[in-house]
Order: C-alpha cells, then structure tokens, then sequence
C-alpha cells in the first residue's frame, strides 16, 4: 500500500491488538471487526486481535475510543489495505 493512497474519508482493512479478552460479542460494537483471541501461557497474557474493513478513519477512532472507554491496552494499530 502506497501512503498517498490513505485518505482521512476511504475504507481502509486494519488489524488492532490489545491486551486482554474480548469475545466475538463485541465484533457489531467494534465495527463489525473480526475478534481473535490468543494466550500466552508462559507470561500469563491475553492479546485480542481485531482485523476487518472501516469506512474511514472517524470509524477508526471510534473503535479506538470505545476500546480506551473499557480500559483495554493498545498494544498497535495496523493500516493492511485502502480501498
């Protein structure tokens, strides 16, 4: 992906990754991402995974927004594709 590509108003796919749990629930209120959990058993952690296409980057933010309200550590934010 080219960085001329990303505009502030264009669907873009992004994979988010927090610390914590998050059950496939949460997917209509997360913008209907994807969720994905995994454990690390050896340092006792649990890291979400959200990947899925948002309109644009004000829906970015409110997935954020709402993922902060709940206190859950953002660990990246990643831009995979615009389209």
């Amino acid at each position: 992906m080219e960085l001329e590509e990303l505009k502030l108003d264009t669907p873009a796919v992004y994979t988010i990754r927090i610390v914590g749990m998050l059950d496939e629930k949460w997917s209509d209120r997360l913008g209907g991402m994807s969720v994905t959990t995994t454990s690390d058993q050896d340092k006792q952690t649990t890291v979400t995974m959200l990947t899925g296409r948002l309109a644009d980057q004000a829906a970015l933010l409110g997935v954020l927004n709402t993922l902060y309200d709940y206190r859950y550590p953002l660990l990246s934010v990643e831009c995979l594709s615009s389209t």
